[in-house]
């Protein structure tokens, strides 16, 4: 006969279960346990731990989504001209835009900030692809309904662009390294 009492997840009371979080030794289940480099931790220790590195102030939004936008509309002038390039221009236009980010928000972090500077990347791309729609509709008109060809690849150099310079701009404030 074993003396020893069961246990049950904190957060699940009907799973019987053997592991504790690291840190607090609350009774955790598989579900519920959060893998770290030092162990199971149970999710709210975990994203107690995640607030102390969150350091961004309401200005800092205020800054990162203007800032990204209008580098990134800057960026996106280029792009119909360059073409096919926006492959190799859009990583390069995204490191510069989260090194100007990160130096006016003097190096704060959170994950919301560095979401709002990619969206500000994004918004800044909007001017371009709109103008371009517009030329294409405006050729459409003038040539009897058909779009002119040139300008549809440049819509498609403006999303690639976009998407390579807003997800390396994340990626660089966020800190993470491949």
């Amino acid at each position: 006969m074993s003396d020893i009492t069961p246990l049950y997840c904190a957060n699940h009371p009907q799973i019987e279960t053997s592991l504790r979080c690291n840190q607090c030794e609350k009774p955790i289940c598989s579900k519920c346990a959060v893998l770290t480099p030092t162990g199971y931790r149970c999710r709210e220790c975990v994203n107690n731990r995640q607030k102390v590195f969150e350091t961004a102030q309401a200005i800092d939004y205020w800054l990162a989504f203007p800032t990204a936008a209008i580098l990134s509309l800057i960026g996106s002038l280029f792009v119909a001209r360059i073409g096919l390039y926006a492959i190799l221009v859009g990583p390069i236009a995204g490191t510069l835009i989260a090194e100007v980010v990160r130096f006016i928000t003097r190096k704060r972090r959170s994950k919301k900030l560095f979401l709002t500077a990619a969206a500000g990347v994004i918004v800044g791309c909007a001017p371009a692809a709109l103008f371009r729609l517009f030329v294409m509709g405006a050729g459409a008109l003038y040539a009897g309904g058909e779009a002119p060809i040139y300008s549809a690849p440049s819509l498609v150099y403006l999303a690639i662009y976009a998407g390579l310079a807003a997800s390396t701009l994340y990626y660089r404030l966020a800190g993470i390294s491949i």
